[in-house]
């Protein structure tokens, strides 16, 4: 199976994930989607950015996701923008 390389920009997901590691995704194709993933997707606001967030809730709309990083400040996820749109996801870490 092919997977996708991904770059952690930012400190949203540390301490699980920090600024510069790399780790393979699983490229979405309609699987299913557990709570606990950690996803890679489009930002709903800005979608020529890709965010990296787990998934706490699964809606019947999307998924709502928050980095790990204890500090609320540190992250903009779904608290700031809502539930992310399945057509969104990108990929799940491996």
């Amino acid at each position: 199976m092919s997977t996708i390389a991904v770059v952690v920009n930012g400190d949203s997901m540390w301490p699980t994930l920090k600024h510069g590691d790399t780790f393979d995704a699983v490229p979405y194709s309609g699987q299913d989607v557990k709570i606990g993933e950690i996803i890679v997707f489009r930002d709903p606001t800005h979608e020529s950015r890709i965010c990296v967030k787990r998934v706490l809730h699964i809606k019947p709309d999307g998924l709502f996701v928050e980095g790990d990083n204890p500090d609320p400040t540190a992250s903009t996820d779904s608290h700031n923008y809502g539930v992310v749109s399945f057509d969104l996801l990108i990929g799940m870490k491996r």
